[in-house]
């Protein structure tokens, strides 16, 4: 793959027409269930895309509003008082992001446990599915970008899936079939043998069918037409000074507000970690395995948080499903983020009407495809076949993530990785004789201890040393190990007092240091 910025536009280009097509709604979405003005989601988005995806180390990240931070600013802006009030908030988060970034915080992601991370796509791809499903047949009661088990409106995502069902708009299963169809089609290694495949975007052509579609249905006065509510809504500005009328400045008064400073942090901490979150599975999904500074991505995200409050957009994050949509698009370089975002900007001002026109049964049909290929059946069979150490997290961290939310998801299936993390270091923390064991003959029995013995080896440390047999001759060699706790030396030592009332040997080999250590403790 060529590094220049450009070398790679021919990829680059039509994935970021594919990704603003899949933001569209998406900023639209989280905008309206956020309580916010409709405009001030498409700013993030444009933000995202030029500002963050010009300064962030990832190829294939993009950026926008995020579904995760839209009951924090729901609530924000009614215990501040306004939607300005919040702006102010947005920057001061920005603020600390960049100071994260600078500190170096973007560590914390190297914590992520693989199986976690693969669990949240694959729950990403689920929820996508289920969530989408309602658009596609013509229900549209849940905003675009939700991925919370527990909606606004009372439903849960399987009771809005049981409506949607129920009342279907045949117009708009006629559309999503249609366009799954194309979209499926486009993608088939058949059809790349032709160049017009090749040259238009599988999206671009999957939306396109869909405007046209409905258009001839409505020209043709059909009952199967889809109305208003069930298209794309953009805020269309009749002239330039209502165009600017748009953008919404900060409210600096409120600067003596302990409340603010509460919200600020509470933001500037939920976007860092699921940027941090998506930026490690982004990094997983790339198929040339780049690795993103995370302390460079928080300082661009800072950056874009900054400029996005300064002028009425919604605070940010690195965002999945895009950056899903972009990979799977073809995308290579930043470039496509960049292109999204530049395309939001000039398709909002000069074309809203047409861009109004699109279904969302037909963004639908995308977002089916893209769920599906985060959530492939033979990933669940791969994490299977790795042992239930790693596919009981995997799972668990799906299964969370469904019935709650992205955060706290993460946090039950970190708690599950940890618990077999600190199994398994119980179990291999050194390497013991066990046919001496078994014999009880007075034979040596030999403990070698692991490179590092932490405060976590005690609890199997204790276990090992409490069955030795009495008469018998214990040697615990700490010759491989650099790092030997004080808990663990304070087991030894306990040992060595109780060892002389069973007529136990003990014998330490090693450095003199640790040796010493333990006589004096």
């Amino acid at each position: 793959m060529k590094n220049n910025l450009f070398s790679n536009i021919k990829s680059d280009l039509p994935a970021g027409l594919v990704v603003f097509l899949v933001a569209l709604p998406l900023c639209l979405g989280i905008a309206l269930a956020s309580g916010a003005p409709l405009f001030s989601g498409l700013i993030s988005g444009i933000i995202g895309g030029i500002v963050v995806g010009a300064l962030s180390g990832s190829h294939i990240s993009v950026s926008g509003p995020a579904a995760g931070l839209t009951v924090i600013i729901l609530t924000a802006i009614d215990s501040l008082g306004s939607f300005q009030a919040l702006l102010a908030a947005v920057v001061i988060a920005g603020i600390i992001q960049l100071i994260l970034g600078l500190l170096k915080a973007g560590i914390v992601s190297h914590f992520f446990p693989s199986s976690v991370i693969k669990g949240m796509l694959a729950a990403i791809g689920i929820i996508l599915i289920l969530k989408q499903i309602p658009h596609a047949v013509g229900y549209d009661a849940d905003f675009e970008g939700d991925f919370s088990f527990f909606q606004f409106d009372g439903e849960n995502t399987f009771s809005e899936l049981t409506k949607a069902l129920e009342r279907l708009e045949m117009g708009a299963v006629l559309i999503s079939t249609i366009c799954l169809a194309i979209f499926i089609l486009w993608e088939q290694p058949f059809t790349r043998k032709y160049s017009f495949f090749k040259i238009v975007p599988g999206g671009l052509a999957t939306v396109a069918a869909g405007l046209i579609i409905n258009q001839a249905l409505i020209n043709t006065g059909s009952d199967l037409a889809i109305t208003r509510e069930h298209l794309v809504n953009l805020p269309v500005a009749t002239d330039f000074d209502e165009f600017l009328g748009l953008f919404i400045l900060p409210d600096w008064t409120i600067l003596s507000n302990s409340k603010l400073y509460l919200v600020a942090v509470t933001i500037a901490i939920v976007a860092s970690l699921e940027t941090l979150l998506c930026i490690e599975a982004t990094d997983k999904l790339d198929p040339y395995k780049r690795i993103t500074s995370t302390n460079r991505e928080l300082k661009a995200q800072g950056i874009g948080n900054i400029a996005a409050g300064l002028i009425g957009g919604l605070p940010m994050t690195s965002v999945i499903v895009r950056s899903s949509a972009n990979l799977d698009s073809g995308a290579k370089t930043k470039l496509s983020a960049i292109i999204h975002g530049i395309l939001l900007f000039v398709t909002v001002i000069f074309i809203p009407n047409i861009l109004n026109m699109i279904p969302l049964a037909a963004l639908a049909a995308i977002l089916l495809v893209v769920g599906y290929k985060l959530a492939r059946i033979s990933l669940f069979k791969n994490m299977y076949s790795l042992g239930w150490d790693q596919f009981l997290p995997f799972l668990i961290t799906v299964v969370a993530i469904l019935f709650t939310d992205l955060l706290r998801g993460i946090g039950i299936g970190m708690a599950i990785s940890i618990f077999f993390i600190l199994r398994n270091n119980y179990r291999s923390s050194f390497k013991f004789d066990s046919a001496s064991k078994e014999s009880g003959d007075g034979k040596t029995i030999n403990i070698a201890l692991a490179e590092e013995m932490t405060f976590l080896n005690k609890g199997s440390m204790l276990v090992t040393l409490r069955e030795i047999p009495e008469n018998s001759h214990v040697v615990i060699d700490g010759t491989k190990s650099k790092i030997i706790d004080h808990d663990v030396k304070e087991v030894i030592q306990n040992f060595q007092e109780t060892a002389k009332h069973k007529n136990i040997n003990v014998e330490l080999k090693g450095s003199e240091t640790w040796k010493k250590h333990i006589i004096n403790l």
